[in-house]
């Protein structure tokens, strides 16, 4: 196996079954500075790889054992979206289609072009950073939204529907004081700066799933 892995950097994973198609790619990569973990197989991959690092797959259609469009696959019931490039020297439409269906980001057809490669892998790397980031923007964002209080998950459903303080201590039966206090609580807790910070998080935080919409009157406290 080709390793040449440095850990701040993202990798990219080569499977093939022709060793002069992996060496060559590998060699390629190492030239520009990337990372490159190559494999025979797609079971050689799922044995050996970290799937929790940065990176993206490339991956030959037709292995032995499994192939790329199993691979694919089963990685995506596993809930690993690490972008996958496909690249088959047998294309035929059916295939592609499946492949493209399963979320593959590119379809490379054999003999390989170098620039287009290297055009697939940057867009698949950029992906996969932009997921990455997303992904931890969401768990910091669900974590501060179950650090509020029920009161303040209230107060952050009527402010991001548009009411004001005023409304919002009529509607909660409370001083419209203690409502600019909750609110300026709940907007410290989810680091919002204004009312456009509270309206863009309360969506994004519905967006997660999490039913952020204002409760009912007997669900008051």
């Amino acid at each position: 196996m080709f390793d040449r892995v440095a850990h701040e950097e993202p990798v990219v994973h080569v499977i093939d079954d022709d060793d002069s198609i992996r060496d060559s790619i590998a060699n390629l990569l190492l030239s520009i500075g990337r990372c490159a973990m190559t494999y025979q197989s797609a079971v050689e991959f799922l044995e050996v790889a970290d799937r929790s690092v940065p990176g993206c797959i490339l991956t030959d259609v037709r292995l032995p054992g499994m192939s790329g469009l199993e691979l694919q696959r089963r990685l995506l019931s596993a809930g690993n979206n690490m972008p996958i490039i496909l690249m088959t020297g047998f294309a035929d439409i059916p295939m592609t289609v499946r492949g493209m269906k399963n979320g593959a980001l590119d379809f490379l057809l054999k003999p390989l072009n170098e620039q287009n490669i290297l055009e697939a892998l940057d867009n698949a790397l950029e992906l996969d950073k932009r997921r990455r980031a997303q992904a931890e923007e969401d768990s910091v964002l669900r974590d501060q939204y179950e650090a509020l209080t029920s009161r303040e998950r209230q107060v952050l459903a009527l402010v991001a529907a548009g009411k004001r303080n005023r409304e919002v201590a009529e509607m909660l039966s409370l001083s419209e004081i203690t409502i600019k206090i909750h609110r300026s609580t709940t907007m410290r807790k989810l680091n919002a700066r204004n009312l456009q910070d509270i309206v863009r998080k309360h969506e994004s935080i519905q967006r997660l799933g999490i039913d952020a919409t204002f409760p009912s009157q007997t669900q008051l406290a």
